[in-house]
């Protein structure tokens, strides 16, 4: 049974913006922050365990490192989000070395084009 205070608290969300909490001054673009808020949905509805913005640096190579958009934790697998507006080459060749070497993550790219994100899987 749905008590009178569940049902307000319900209608209080409705239409509201999911902020996401940055640490260390970190900044997002549009796609990052709109991505960032369907993450945190999909937290608050159970299908995710946690995510974090920018957790760390992969280093690929002499003079070469990779920074993840999103380390999205589930109950029993990670998986890095790089969320993209369009793609360079030099980010394409990145998250593809980065699926090589650290397979124990599930490398995940997403666009949001046509009103609909788009997922692309970089696992070998």
């Amino acid at each position: 049974m749905t008590t009178k205070k569940q049902m307000n608290c319900r209608s209080k969300l409705r239409g509201t913006r999911v902020k996401p909490i940055l640490k260390n001054n970190q900044k997002m673009n549009k796609t990052e922050a709109a991505y960032a808020q369907l993450l945190e949905l999909r937290k608050r509805a159970g299908e995710i365990v946690e995510y974090r913005f920018e957790p760390f640096r992969l280093i690929l190579a002499n003079n070469t490192s990779y920074t993840p958009d999103f380390l999205v934790v589930f109950e029993d697998h990670f998986e890095i989000h790089e969320v993209k507006g369009f793609w360079r080459d030099d980010a394409r060749v990145k998250i593809k070395v980065a699926a090589r070497t650290f397979p124990w993550f599930q490398f995940i790219a997403i666009q949001y084009k046509k009103k609909q994100w788009h997922y692309e899987s970089f696992n070998p």
